[in-house]
Protein backbone atom coordinates (compact mmCIF):
# COMPACT_ATOMS: atom_id res chain seq x y z
CA UNK A 1 0.00 0.00 0.00
CA UNK A 2 1.12 3.73 -0.67
CA UNK A 3 2.20 5.87 1.77
CA UNK A 4 1.07 8.78 -0.26
CA UNK A 5 -2.17 10.32 -2.17
CA UNK A 6 -1.62 9.67 -5.77
CA UNK A 7 -4.04 12.55 -6.33
CA UNK A 8 -5.41 11.13 -9.66
CA UNK A 9 -1.81 12.19 -11.28
CA UNK A 10 1.76 10.80 -12.69
CA UNK A 11 4.10 11.99 -10.22
CA UNK A 12 5.99 14.45 -12.13
CA UNK A 13 2.65 16.17 -12.03
CA UNK A 14 1.90 15.57 -8.46
CA UNK A 15 5.27 16.96 -7.24
CA UNK A 16 4.75 19.85 -8.66
CA UNK A 17 0.92 20.21 -7.85
CA UNK A 18 2.22 20.04 -3.98
CA UNK A 19 5.51 22.17 -4.33
CA UNK A 20 3.05 24.69 -5.71
CA UNK A 21 0.55 24.78 -2.95
CA UNK A 22 3.23 24.55 -0.21
CA UNK A 23 4.62 27.58 -1.71
CA UNK A 24 1.39 29.76 -1.81
CA UNK A 25 0.52 28.62 1.73
CA UNK A 26 3.77 29.50 3.16
CA UNK A 27 3.64 33.03 1.64
CA UNK A 28 0.14 33.76 2.26
CA UNK A 29 -1.12 31.40 5.06
CA UNK A 30 -3.84 30.00 3.92
CA UNK A 31 -5.40 28.42 0.84
CA UNK A 32 -8.80 26.70 -0.08
CA UNK A 33 -8.01 23.24 -2.28
CA UNK A 34 -9.39 19.78 -1.83
CA UNK A 35 -9.34 17.54 1.34
CA UNK A 36 -7.22 14.67 0.07
CA UNK A 37 -4.72 17.75 -1.70
CA UNK A 38 -4.77 19.04 2.03
CA UNK A 39 -3.78 15.99 3.73
CA UNK A 40 -0.52 15.97 1.50
CA UNK A 41 0.28 19.59 1.36
CA UNK A 42 -0.08 19.54 5.69
CA UNK A 43 2.57 16.45 5.73
CA UNK A 44 4.90 18.68 3.94
CA UNK A 45 4.55 22.46 5.03
CA UNK A 46 4.79 20.71 8.39
CA UNK A 47 8.08 19.43 8.00
CA UNK A 48 9.53 22.86 6.75
CA UNK A 49 8.52 24.52 9.49
CA UNK A 50 10.25 22.16 11.90
CA UNK A 51 13.02 22.55 10.08
CA UNK A 52 12.79 26.05 10.32
CA UNK A 53 12.20 25.90 13.85
CA UNK A 54 15.31 23.36 14.53
CA UNK A 55 17.55 25.91 12.77
CA UNK A 56 16.34 29.21 13.38
CA UNK A 57 19.01 30.77 15.57
CA UNK A 58 22.39 28.33 13.92
CA UNK A 59 24.19 31.34 12.81
CA UNK A 60 26.83 33.65 13.39
CA UNK A 61 26.94 37.49 13.15
CA UNK A 62 30.13 38.71 10.87
CA UNK A 63 30.85 42.12 10.05
CA UNK A 64 32.12 42.88 6.52
CA UNK A 65 32.87 45.82 4.65
CA UNK A 66 30.81 46.34 1.23
CA UNK A 67 30.61 48.77 -1.68
CA UNK A 68 27.19 50.67 -1.79
CA UNK A 69 26.52 52.95 -4.51
CA UNK A 70 26.88 56.78 -3.30
CA UNK A 71 23.32 58.29 -3.41
CA UNK A 72 22.51 61.89 -4.59
CA UNK A 73 18.82 63.48 -2.66
CA UNK A 74 16.53 62.72 -5.38
CA UNK A 75 17.98 58.89 -4.90
CA UNK A 76 19.79 58.21 -8.09
CA UNK A 77 23.41 57.19 -8.16
CA UNK A 78 26.40 59.72 -8.09
CA UNK A 79 28.22 59.66 -11.56
CA UNK A 80 31.31 60.87 -12.30
CA UNK A 81 33.57 61.19 -15.24
CA UNK A 82 37.21 60.00 -14.80
CA UNK A 83 39.91 59.80 -17.07
CA UNK A 84 39.66 56.62 -19.55
CA UNK A 85 44.02 56.01 -19.09
CA UNK A 86 44.82 57.82 -16.14
CA UNK A 87 41.76 57.31 -14.11
CA UNK A 88 42.03 61.16 -12.78
CA UNK A 89 38.49 62.41 -12.09
CA UNK A 90 37.48 64.67 -14.79
CA UNK A 91 34.13 66.05 -13.67
CA UNK A 92 32.08 65.56 -10.49
CA UNK A 93 29.01 64.76 -12.28
CA UNK A 94 28.10 63.60 -15.28
CA UNK A 95 25.07 66.15 -16.52
CA UNK A 96 25.40 69.62 -17.29
CA UNK A 97 22.91 72.63 -15.49
CA UNK A 98 20.54 71.40 -18.24
CA UNK A 99 20.35 67.98 -17.28
CA UNK A 100 22.04 66.65 -20.39
CA UNK A 101 24.81 64.43 -20.56
CA UNK A 102 28.09 65.87 -20.58
CA UNK A 103 30.51 64.48 -23.41
CA UNK A 104 34.64 64.57 -22.34
CA UNK A 105 37.49 63.68 -24.44
CA UNK A 106 39.07 60.57 -23.44
CA UNK A 107 36.06 60.46 -20.11
CA UNK A 108 34.40 57.63 -19.28
CA UNK A 109 31.18 57.97 -16.82
CA UNK A 110 31.56 55.74 -13.44
CA UNK A 111 29.38 55.33 -10.22
CA UNK A 112 30.81 56.47 -7.49
CA UNK A 113 30.96 54.09 -4.02
CA UNK A 114 31.64 54.47 -0.60
CA UNK A 115 32.74 51.38 1.82
CA UNK A 116 30.35 50.66 4.52
CA UNK A 117 30.71 48.23 7.26
CA UNK A 118 27.57 45.96 7.65
CA UNK A 119 26.47 42.83 9.73
CA UNK A 120 25.46 40.19 8.04
CA UNK A 121 23.90 36.82 8.93
CA UNK A 122 26.20 33.65 8.46
CA UNK A 123 24.50 30.31 8.19
CA UNK A 124 26.28 27.53 9.79
CA UNK A 125 26.62 24.37 7.63
CA UNK A 126 23.71 22.37 8.89
CA UNK A 127 21.20 25.70 8.47
CA UNK A 128 22.98 25.63 4.60
CA UNK A 129 21.91 22.25 4.44
CA UNK A 130 18.25 23.29 5.95
CA UNK A 131 18.48 26.05 3.47
CA UNK A 132 18.56 23.63 0.40
CA UNK A 133 16.19 21.34 1.76
CA UNK A 134 13.14 23.86 1.57
CA UNK A 135 14.66 24.96 -1.80
CA UNK A 136 13.91 21.57 -3.07
CA UNK A 137 10.05 22.15 -2.24
CA UNK A 138 9.63 26.10 -2.53
CA UNK A 139 9.09 27.56 -6.13
CA UNK A 140 10.50 31.09 -6.95
CA UNK A 141 7.80 33.98 -5.98
CA UNK A 142 7.63 37.63 -7.86
CA UNK A 143 5.69 39.86 -6.10
CA UNK A 144 4.10 42.43 -8.52
CA UNK A 145 2.28 45.45 -6.83
CA UNK A 146 -1.72 45.55 -7.65
CA UNK A 147 -1.81 49.05 -8.99
CA UNK A 148 0.89 48.56 -11.57
CA UNK A 149 0.01 44.83 -12.51
CA UNK A 150 1.93 43.01 -15.28
CA UNK A 151 5.30 45.84 -15.20
CA UNK A 152 8.41 44.82 -14.06
CA UNK A 153 8.57 48.02 -12.22
CA UNK A 154 9.01 47.46 -8.53
CA UNK A 155 8.21 43.94 -8.63
CA UNK A 156 10.59 42.20 -6.55
CA UNK A 157 11.54 38.78 -5.62
CA UNK A 158 9.63 36.99 -2.52
CA UNK A 159 12.62 35.28 -0.38
CA UNK A 160 10.33 32.19 1.71
CA UNK A 161 13.15 30.49 2.98
CA UNK A 162 14.06 33.95 5.47
CA UNK A 163 10.49 34.15 5.89
CA UNK A 164 10.30 30.51 7.08
CA UNK A 165 13.94 31.23 9.26
CA UNK A 166 13.15 35.12 10.70
CA UNK A 167 9.24 34.43 10.78
CA UNK A 168 7.98 31.51 11.36
CA UNK A 169 10.70 29.70 13.16
CA UNK A 170 10.58 31.75 16.42
CA UNK A 171 6.65 31.83 15.90
CA UNK A 172 6.83 27.90 16.28
CA UNK A 173 9.60 27.46 18.55
CA UNK A 174 7.39 26.72 21.16
CA UNK A 175 5.21 24.11 19.50
CA UNK A 176 6.43 20.80 19.06
CA UNK A 177 4.34 19.93 15.82
CA UNK A 178 0.90 20.68 14.55
CA UNK A 179 1.92 24.04 12.49
CA UNK A 180 -1.33 23.81 10.15
CA UNK A 181 -5.13 23.15 11.07
CA UNK A 182 -7.79 22.00 8.40
CA UNK A 183 -11.43 23.52 8.39
CA UNK A 184 -13.81 21.77 6.15
CA UNK A 185 -15.86 24.33 3.78
CA UNK A 186 -18.28 21.99 2.14
CA UNK A 187 -18.76 20.11 -0.82
CA UNK A 188 -17.28 22.10 -4.14
CA UNK A 189 -19.91 22.33 -6.86
CA UNK A 190 -19.66 20.27 -9.68
CA UNK A 191 -17.79 17.12 -8.38
CA UNK A 192 -18.99 17.21 -5.04
CA UNK A 193 -15.12 16.88 -3.48
CA UNK A 194 -14.70 18.49 0.27
CA UNK A 195 -13.27 21.52 0.04
CA UNK A 196 -11.30 23.18 3.00
CA UNK A 197 -8.95 25.69 4.22
CA UNK A 198 -5.30 24.46 5.11
CA UNK A 199 -4.08 27.48 7.26
CA UNK A 200 -1.11 28.03 9.54
CA UNK A 201 -2.19 28.01 13.26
Amino acid sequence: MAKYRKLGRTSDQRKALLRNQVTALIQHGRIVTTEAKAKEVRKIADGLIALAVKEKDNYETVKVTAKVPRKDKDGRRVKQIVDKDTKKVLSETHRDKDGKILRIENGVTVTVYDEVEKEIKKDLPSRVHARRQMLKVLYPVVDVPKDAAGRKKNTKNVDLVAKLFDEYGPKYAGRKGGYTRIIKVGQRKGDAAMEVILELV
